[in-house]
């Protein structure tokens, strides 16, 4: 996997946690942020598919066949 570096800003509190848990565990802040990121990304994706069932369920979204989808694509 390609690590990109990238600078954000993030309160002090957050940072003297990830400071704290960092040396306790002896592990990189990066690492430790890149797997808290990345669970936070699958609880995104679920609440985004209970978004989309519901849309669904409330007819303001439709599913669209896959054969149209192909045909629409030449495929």
């Amino acid at each position: 996997m390609h690590k990109i570096r990238s600078t954000f800003t993030i309160s002090d509190f957050i940072i003297d946690e990830l400071n704290s848990v960092s040396e306790e565990l002896n592990e990189k802040k990066s690492h430790i942020v890149e797997k808290a990121l990345s669970m936070y990304f699958d609880a995104l994706d679920e609440k985004l598919s209970d978004k989309r069932l519901r849309n669904l369920e409330d007819k303001e979204e439709r599913l669209i066949p896959a054969d149209e989808v192909f045909k629409e694509l030449g495929l």
